[in-house]
Parts: C-alpha cells; sequence; structure tokens
C-alpha cells in the first residue's frame, strides 16, 4: 500500500514538473507570437489601425469586438518613440508590451488627463543619457522604461454602440508612433 502511494506521490510530482516546465517554456518557443503575427501588417515605429476582428481573420486572439485597435511595433535601437494619441469620446487605453507578449505598463484617457496621450518610450539607458531641464516637470512629460529594445504599444478606443465606431476609429487613425534619433 505504501508503495503504491509512494509510487503515485512521484508520478504527481514528476507531472506537476513537466507540466510547470511545459507552461514556462511555451512563450519562447511559439513561433507565432502577436509580435510575428504583426509583422505583415505592421511595420516598425509606425502606428497602424488594426482591421476589425472576426473568428477567422483576428491577427491577435481575444481582440474585443467593441474596441478599434491599433499597433506599433517599436525598435528603440535607433532612438527613443514618441507616442501621441488623442483620445475617443468613451474611453482609450495605451498598453505596452515586451517582444515576448509580456504587459509592462499601461495608461488611460483617464489617468492622462488630457485630450491627448503624449509619451516617450526609450530603454534605461537612453533615459540615462536625457537631460534634466529645471522647467519640464513630470507631469508635462510622461517618460516611460522599456524592459526590452523590441516590443508592441497596443492601443484601444472602445465604441460604446456600434454606430459609434467609426469615431473610435478616427481617434485611432490620428495616432502617432515615430522615433527621435539619439543626439
Amino acid at each position: 500500500m505504501i508503495r503504491w502511494l509512494m509510487l503515485t506521490l512521484g508520478g504527481l510530482l514528476l507531472g506537476g514538473i513537466v507540466h510547470l516546465a511545459t507552461v514556462l517554456a511555451m512563450p519562447r518557443a511559439a513561433s507565432q507570437d502577436a509580435y510575428s503575427r504583426l509583422a505583415p501588417v505592421a511595420p516598425v515605429n509606425t502606428m497602424v489601425p488594426l482591421p476589425a476582428p472576426t473568428p477567422e481573420t483576428s491577427l491577435v486572439p481575444f481582440m474585443d469586438p467593441a474596441f478599434a485597435a491599433a499597433v506599433c511595433r517599436y525598435d528603440l535601437s535607433t532612438g527613443s518613440i514618441k507616442l501621441n494619441a488623442p483620445v475617443s469620446e468613451a474611453y482609450t487605453s495605451v498598453t505596452f508590451y515586451t517582444r515576448n507578449s509580456v504587459a509592462y505598463y499601461a495608461i488611460n484617457d483617464h489617468a492622462a488627463g488630457r485630450r491627448a496621450i503624449e509619451l516617450d518610450l526609450m530603454t534605461a539607458a537612453q533615459h540615462a543619457q536625457v537631460p534634466e531641464e529645471e522647467d519640464v516637470t513630470a507631469a508635462d512629460r510622461l517618460i516611460i522604461d522599456s524592459p526590452t529594445i523590441t516590443g508592441i504599444i497596443a492601443l484601444r478606443a472602445l465604441a460604446p454602440e456600434p454606430g459609434l465606431m467609426p469615431l473610435a476609429r478616427r481617434a485611432l487613425t490620428a495616432a502617432q508612433c515615430h522615433i527621435e534619433p539619439v543626439h
């Protein structure tokens, strides 16, 4: 009886270890991650509106059809990114992801408190080279430190009713994501 109990316990422990290792390895082993799926439609350092999601043609899984979406695949190797996104009538959010789809920062229009979400995205090394200006406060210039050189900026605008989707899409088409060269 004890022998069967020990074998069962050992099998469960080994199964748990294999399961945990597999779950942790999958994001790095997946060849069709979000960054790769967006590569054909989204040039680097350019904000691109995404088409409305359908079950058959959605570029990124689990997209909400009540939101208009735009993405910017960024590469900080040549300089920092300047993001300017006008807010929509209902709700606008910006989420930053690493190359491996790990979210590391998010902000919405209510937190920004303005008619546009404006910020600078850079690496910690680039941030260290930014001269400290006495007349610019932290509230005037939002700087986000990216943990990786490449990643994705996802911009979403809510259309609370289907008839308001054109307004949400219009807000996203005015968004800009462009490189600021290193000085």
